[in-house]
């Protein structure tokens, strides 16, 4: 009969994932090992591995939760601009201070998926749950475009005038060029905060610089 899972699984997992993100992100996935991550956790490699089989296993499921997480916020978004009947434009902008929220708060994740999606394995690996036909990178990379072209739409109905199949992607690219890179240089108690940096990009996206 299988041992059953602990109450608290989860919960480790989701301690063990927020410190190995944070060594991804100040060492480079190579350069941390399992037992960097076992000491900043506070535990021995033999009790990491019961979590975790390897490093790839831990930076799967720490993209996997976070790609999750960005499509459930944007459908999130979705479902509340609905609910208070916002207007296209309106709802883009609700969607992108729902981004930076996200980012504020899951800045080691998302430097993790910018920068190790390159690491994870181009074979299925039913080891790391990425079944039938589907690489764990695939899997992940697919969940990117996924998340790309649901702001590319948000977008379009926004600014129907302003975009067209010439333009749309450069467009979009453009706005993430504005958010994704925020880890870099926006932090929280400095001289603007993300929610005002969310304002400054709708404020660009509907005015310019002029």
């Amino acid at each position: 009969m299988a041992r059953p899972k602990s109450a608290t699984h989860d919960i480790k997992r989701d301690a063990i994932l927020d410190i190995a993100a944070q060594c991804f992100a100040s060492r480079s996935y190579p350069a941390a090992s399992m037992n960097e991550i076992a000491t900043a956790c506070g535990t021995s490699k033999a009790r990491l591995y019961h979590y975790y089989g390897s490093k790839e296993a831990i930076l799967f499921d720490l993209m996997d939760r976070y790609t999750q997480r960005l499509l459930t916020l944007i459908a999130q978004s979705e479902a509340h601009a609905q609910r208070r009947n916002l207007n296209d434009r309106a709802a883009l902008h609700e969607l992108i201070r729902a981004f930076l929220q996200e980012y504020e708060s899951s800045a080691t994740r998302h430097v993790a998926l910018l920068n190790d999606t390159q690491f994870l394995s181009d074979v299925p690996d039913l080891a790391l749950g990425a079944a039938g036909t589907v690489s764990p990178r695939e899997l992940i990379l697919n969940r990117q475009r996924d998340v790309v072209a649901a702001v590319t739409r948000a977008l379009k109905r926004a600014y129907p005038e302003r975009l067209n199949p010439a333009n749309q992607t450069a467009v979009t690219m453009m706005l993430f060029g504005m958010i994704n890179w925020t880890f870099t240089w926006l932090r929280p108690g400095g001289l603007i905060s993300y929610v005002a940096f969310a304002d400054e990009v709708i404020q660009l996206l509907e005015k310019g610089l002029a």
